[in-house]
Formats: C-alpha cells, sequence, structure tokens
C-alpha cells in the first residue's frame, strides 16, 4: 500500500484508464484501486488551439465522466500526446501513418505531454497540472522502421512507439520523466495526491 492515501482513501481510488502503462505504473507504486475507464465520447471530445493544453482538457473530459458515477472516490485521469512541429500525433490509424510518423521523429526532439487530473466531488478536490519530457530519436532507416513498425508495438500508441519496450532501441535520450513518456507522470501524480493526504 502507498503511504501517500490513508487506507480508506485506497479503497476508493479509482483509475480513469483502460491504458495497460498506466495500470501498471500505479499497481507498481504501491497504490490499490479500481479501473473505470471513461466513455470513448469523452476520450475523444476534447478540443484546444494548443496542442500542449489539449492533454489537460482530455483528462478533465475523463475525470469529469467518472467523478460524477462515483463522487466519493478519489478519481485519476490522464492524457498522453507527442508533439512535433506544433502538431499532434495520436495513435496511428495504419502501419502506413506509424511510418510517417517514426520518419517525422527520426533524428529530432519532440514533446510528450500528460496532463493529469484528479478529483474527489464530495469534498470538493479538484486537482490539475501537465508535465512535459522532451525525447529525441536517433536517426533511423526505412529498413528499420519498417520492422519496428512491423512488431506491431506502435499500434495503440501517441507517436507510434513505446519508450518502456523495443522502442527504447529507437531513444537516443530523455530530457525529463521517463514515466510521462510511458503514459503517466508518476511524480506529479504523487505530488497532486498529497495534497489530499
Amino acid at each position: 500500500m502507498n503511504p501517500l492515501l490513508d487506507e480508506a482513501s485506497q479503497r476508493n481510488l479509482v483509475l480513469a484508464s483502460r491504458s495497460p502503462r498506466r495500470h501498471g505504473l500505479m499497481t507498481g507504486m504501491g497504490f490499490e484501486f479500481e479501473v473505470i475507464p471513461a466513455g470513448e465520447a469523452a476520450e475523444r471530445g476534447a478540443e484546444c488551439s494548443d496542442p500542449h493544453l489539449l492533454p489537460e482538457i482530455a483528462a478533465r473530459l475523463k475525470c469529469d465522466e467518472v467523478a460524477a458515477k462515483r463522487p466519493g472516490a478519489i478519481v485519476i485521469a490522464a492524457d498522453t500526446v507527442v508533439i512535433q512541429d506544433g502538431e499532434i500525433l495520436n495513435k496511428p490509424a495504419d502501419d502506413k501513418e506509424a511510418v510517417r510518423f517514426l520518419e517525422r521523429l527520426a533524428g529530432r526532439t519532440h514533446t510528450v505531454v500528460t496532463g493529469v487530473v484528479i478529483q474527489r466531488r464530495k469534498d470538493g478536490v479538484d486537482l490539475s497540472a501537465s508535465e512535459s519530457t522532451r525525447v529525441t530519436f536517433r536517426p533511423l532507416g526505412d529498413a528499420e522502421i519498417a520492422a519496428y513498425v512491423a512488431t506491431g508495438e506502435g499500434r495503440d500508441k501517441a507517436g507510434s512507439y513505446a519508450a518502456q519496450g523495443l522502442g527504447a532501441s529507437l531513444i537516443e535520450s530523455i530530457d525529463g520523466c521517463f514515466y510521462n513518456v510511458v503514459g503517466l507522470p508518476v511524480a506529479l501524480v504523487c505530488r497532486l495526491l498529497r495534497k489530499i493526504g
């Protein structure tokens, strides 16, 4: 059990995400929690002209939906995007798009932003923040990109790669929180939870 929250609070901890990476990070931190993903409408409904602000807006939509169902629970929601040249690289629609994304990232630096929102409606708790991490890829050849895409690892991930998997071999350096690139900035989550106590 994580010491940031008392036993009663942990019994009412909810992760509003279907991401196995976020589930694994929360479990690794010693939290006991229930998983209640937001619906597809909440996951796709965020709009914002500034891609750096979008993750927090998207996380809020997810958190609002789940917290409305569980007002006594501490609900954690997050959303992660990969930004290159001011444009968001979402989960690829297909392998061809995955190749295009990785060609854009190869040999260059991009930004990964995760927005986190934590609510406990019954107490009026509503906390939010974002974390940014700069990731630099090493130069990649066409054959290497094709081989990585063929593994299928990046098909359900923003930017078409997984920093915690085979995609680690694509990365030259990370400036900032590694776990943010995986999908949940754990230090940020802990700072916000500490405010709840």
